[in-house]
């Protein structure tokens, strides 16, 4: 599914930069009946409603032209909000020493979710600390994570 998210993410990113704001990431999601389409925006002033609207239909045009998914979905624009998903390796840097919540593909040390504070990252790996010890988590392993919001 990956593969398909970054040919999303290439055919979707100038469009939406030419419009003023961030292609934050894509989210695909296929089902048998319909699938769903999310791309999450942002900017450095925020993102209304009336954003989201502009990009949809942007977008929309765009995906009518292309056409690069098979059968019925349904499509979301929103901003990442608080609780921001993080998709590229570069993301995470902007947010370390936040609370995140890590989900990987496969189990490291016996488990597959972490919440912790992230710390650093080295090379190609998240490093979290929780309970004390550190996790250099390989970010091709990393099945989703998301900002943990702090109030």
């Amino acid at each position: 599914m990956s593969a398909q998210r970054d040919k999303l993410e290439e055919l979707l990113r100038p469009g939406i930069e030419a419009l003023g704001f961030e292609l934050w990431g894509v989210e695909y999601q296929s089902h048998a009946k319909r699938s769903m389409l999310r791309i999450y925006i942002d900017a450095e002033a925020g993102i209304s409603v009336d954003d989201c609207a502009k990009v949809s239909h942007q977008v929309s045009g765009v995906l009518d032209v292309e056409d690069p998914i098979t059968g019925e979905y349904t499509l979301e624009v929103s901003s990442p909000g608080m609780d921001r998903p993080l998709y590229r390796l570069e993301q995470y840097a902007e947010y370390i020493g936040s609370d995140i919540n890590i989900r990987l593909r496969i189990a490291f040390e016996g488990r597959r979710k972490f919440q912790g504070r992230l710390v650093a990252i080295e090379g190609d790996e998240v490093v979290i600390q929780l309970d004390g010890h550190e996790y250099l988590l390989p970010f091709e392993q990393i099945d989703r994570a998301q900002i943990v919001p702090s109030f």
